[in-house]
């Protein structure tokens, strides 16, 4: 969800998934005969996933029917290779910001922060790159991802305590990109402003307020920020794909202590899978929020549009996705380099479901489980919004053509860009990065598109464009980011910035 990447882009726009090795390591346990059906079938879902995309390991948890099923598969290191379990920590990537948003409403139950009121009331030196938006920001406008300022900056401001207060100071330079609370973008700054809040209002570094308030009291005894917490631990090697094998890439394992708030957590399936039961409102946990205000936090989002799949759009931290049955999704998930991971809720349905895998290669698992409604459909009996492709012509691709650009801050304060060229091409739109066929994208409906392998082949991603004041597209929203089309004059300023498209396919989402 962080480190190096502003969009997630299906495995099959960058790479041949069928040249992956499978890996050779035995699955850690077995079902019992008293599995249910549907619960074996996704198990079996997940061996096939990591044989075919190269996954050494996934931690899974399942709340089905009134009982949990959480087990680990595969190894948590192909170089020292131990069986997964339902124990072994994974980072969990931008599912931290579900923490977070959740330490908020206890601070908001206390009466000490009030979603509605400016981030200045807490904050009062927060300044943005546009001096309007700054006094009136509210609380909840960082939590439901309408703030509207670029979100992915990834600064490393050291491994102290202050860390996260020098990040935000630093967002002053981030430039605004929408209007003040009227579009969906994702993120990842606006939740690191949320996490800096908890600190001013505690008075205690982020990491230690959200474990005395939230991760202890629930008794999550595997969830930790720092990696010198997990001694005595089995943990997840992160693993980078080198000529279709997972080989372990120890430099993935570094996070910046700034980032902690929206993407930090290091957990286990287990814990995840208590965590969601807390989300929901199931009795034999401690009170930690009324049911009010949790039902609260899944309920009257902000503005809406795509975030993989088509969402209602961000309630308090939590990506609200409808479904074709009407019951709602309640979702999150997250990226790291070498670390992926998905999780939703159904509530209408008492369902929960966490995956997390150790792979490069993990989203395309993930895509298929969460982006999907395979597992939605099997366990939950909810399916997506249909979207039926159909061809457009000419003279209508042709308002969409052009070049979109998104840019990042990375680790080290540098900026860098990323574009992709859209042009008609058989009905759709084909889309390239750096002069190479990269991606397609299909309508299903008026601004609407799924993403498509260049074969023609679905993927389990949906975007969107979004339209200017004038009604024409201004942005092209892909993996909840927001892309601005460029003028003709500005189209080769951002060539010369480009950076691969292989380098931003590792989001904090």
């Amino acid at each position: 969800m962080l480190a190096a990447a502003a969009v997630a882009v299906p495995a099959s726009a960058l790479a041949a998934s069928p040249a992956i090795a499978a890996p050779t390591a035995p699955v850690a346990t077995k079902p019992s005969r008293t599995t249910p059906a549907p619960v074996g079938r996704l198990f079996d879902k997940v061996e096939a996933g990591m044989a075919k995309y190269a996954i050494p390991g996934v931690g899974l948890g399942v709340w089905y029917r009134g009982r949990e099923y959480a087990r680990g598969f595969g190894v948590t290191s192909v170089d020292n290779p131990s069986p997964v379990t339902a124990d072994t920590v994974f980072r969990i990537g931008s599912t931290s910001k579900t923490f977070t948003a959740t330490v908020i409403m206890q601070l908001v139950e206390r009466g000490l922060v009030n979603l509605d009121r400016p981030v200045r009331t807490y904050l009062p030196d927060f300044a943005t790159a546009d001096p309007t938006v700054g006094p009136r920001v509210t609380v909840r406008q960082l939590l439901n991802h309408s703030a509207g300022w670029r979100g992915d900056t990834f600064l490393d401001t050291g491994d102290g305590d202050d860390a996260l207060a020098r990040y935000v100071a630093g967002l002053s330079a981030a430039p605004q990109l929408t209007p003040l609370g009227e579009v969906f973008s994702y993120n990842n700054a606006a939740i690191g402003v949320a996490g800096r809040i908890i600190e001013a209002v505690t008075r205690k570094p982020y990491e230690t307020a959200t474990r005395q308030m939230l991760i202890d009291p629930l008794g999550l005894a595997h969830s930790r920020f720092f990696r010198s917490e997990l001694g005595g631990f089995s943990v997840a090697a992160s693993h980078n794909i080198v000529d279709g094998k997972p080989v372990v890439e120890p430099s993935f394992d570094a996070m910046p202590r700034s980032l902690h708030s929206f993407g930090g957590l290091i957990s286990s399936a287990q814990d995840q899978l208590r965590y969601a039961r807390f989300q929901l409102g199931h009795h034999g946990f401690p009170r930690l929020l009324r049911d009010r205000t949790r039902v609260a936090m899944q309920s009257n989002p902000g503005p809406g549009g795509t975030l993989f799949v088509e969402i209602d759009g961000v309630g308090v931290g939590w990506m609200i996705r409808p479904t074709a049955e009407g019951p709602k999704v309640i979702q999150h998930g997250g990226d790291w380099s070498g670390q992926h991971s998905g999780f939703l809720m159904v509530p209408k349905r008492d369902f929960a479901l966490t995956v997390l895998t150790n792979s490069e290669s993990g989203p395309a698992l993930t895509a298929e489980l969460f982006g999907g409604d395979w597992a939605l459909a099997e366990l939950a009996g909810v399916h997506n919004l249909p979207a039926v492709l159909r061809p457009l012509p000419p003279n209508q691709l042709a308002s969409y053509e052009g070049t979109y650009v998104a840019s990042q801050v990375g680790m080290d304060g540098v900026e860098s860009s990323f574009g992709l060229d859209l042009k008609a091409d058989q009905g759709q739109l084909l889309g390239s990065a750096d002069g190479q066929p990269a991606l397609r994208l299909g309508f299903y409906r008026r601004d609407y598109v799924q993403m498509l392998g260049l074969d023609g082949t679905p993927e389990h991603t949906r975007a969107n464009f979004v339209p200017g004041p004038d009604g024409k597209p201004a942005f092209l929203r892909l993996g909840g980011r927001l892309f601005r089309r460029q003028t003709a004059a500005g189209r080769s300023a951002a060539g010369r910035q480009l950076t691969s498209l292989a380098e931003l396919t590792r989001p904090v989402r």
